[in-house]
């Protein structure tokens, strides 16, 4: 289940790269020739998105290091810095230097000229960008199973599918806003409109990177496990022999593994010895029936 996820996760992160970096030249021909603020937006913020690919895989390959004297629970949580690194450089990058080119071109504007170019780019880039985000679903389907779509993306502790799907959507947003607003500056003749558009583009990306790293944010300061394992957890704990009662069980994410502290109580009439083959039992039959649960501590005691 880890490694299927993992290989998801990295196929999601290369159609994503594959398409940004073509898309990416394409526009900054057609804004070299036209003049517009938006497809030069829309270049920009193609070239982060590539960028940002690069560092999601880094920090994908880097969870998963293994745990040293220095990082004895691993380095899971890489992934989860990385992923805030990615939506820092959306908003900062590709954001902010929309908004200001567009208000650079408002300020400044430039006639614009051979539009056909540029939309002919947009469109084959709206085709692409599609080609990724049905890509990015398609993994994220393989991850999710039967689970529905909405419930999933709430629940999900996968930071780089979550970065992948928002960097797709925010770039298919951007390319009708910027086919849209191309669109009526050639009809009325006015390069504001083109403006207008770098300015649009810039908040959408903006307003995808602030909830990206809102997401990301819990992970990095610590989240329990997914909903299902932490049910699958307290279903095999139950119907484990020995145990009398469950205090308390506790579940960590780090990057694709899962961390669990159990406090529970023993039948009075065990011996030691048996209580704690139970528990061995017990730890062996979690880690085969939940292949990323990768630390399992299980405590013994009278009393919560």
């Amino acid at each position: 289940m880890a490694s299927a996820t993992h290989e998801s996760t990295a196929r999601a992160i290369l159609y994503a790269f594959v398409a940004n970096f073509g898309i990416a030249l394409a526009k900054s021909w057609a804004a070299w020739l036209t003049g517009s603020g938006s497809m030069l937006a829309e270049a920009i913020h193609s070239y982060a998105d590539t960028g940002n690919q690069v560092l999601l895989y880094l920090g994908l390959k880097q969870s998963q290091r293994p745990a040293d004297d220095e990082h004895p629970l691993g380095y899971g949580k890489l992934s989860y810095f990385w992923s805030f690194i990615v939506a820092l450089l959306l908003f900062s990058m590709g954001g902010i230097f929309s908004i200001y080119e567009g208000v650079h071109k408002l300020q400044h504007p430039e006639p614009l000229s051979q539009l056909w170019v540029a939309m002919l780019v947009l469109s084959i880039a709206i085709v692409l960008e599609g080609s990724s985000l049905y890509g990015a679903l398609r993994e994220i389907k393989k991850v999710r199973g039967e689970r529905p779509f909405r419930e999933w993306f709430k629940h999900t502790r996968s930071s780089e599918l979550v970065v992948v799907l928002g960097e797709d959507i925010g770039a298919q947003l951007g390319l009708i806003f910027a086919l849209g607003f191309l669109l009526i500056a050639g009809i009325t003749g006015n390069p504001v409109y083109d403006a207008m558009g770098s300015i649009c583009i810039g908040v959408i990306l903006i307003l995808i990177s602030a909830f990206i790293a809102w997401r990301i944010r819990s992970l990095l300061v610590g989240r329990s496990a997914d909903p299902d394992i932490q049910e699958a957890i307290d279903e095999i704990i139950a119907h484990q022999d020995g145990i009398e009662q469950v205090f308390k069980t506790i579940t960590m994410q780090f990057g694709p593994d899962t961390m669990l502290a159990a406090k529970i109580k023993m039948r009075p009439d065990m011996s030691i010895g048996a209580a704690v083959d139970s528990i061995n039992v017990l730890e062996r039959e979690l880690k085969e029936r939940i292949p990323k649960l990768r630390w399992c501590f299980i405590e013994p005691d009278n009393e919560d």
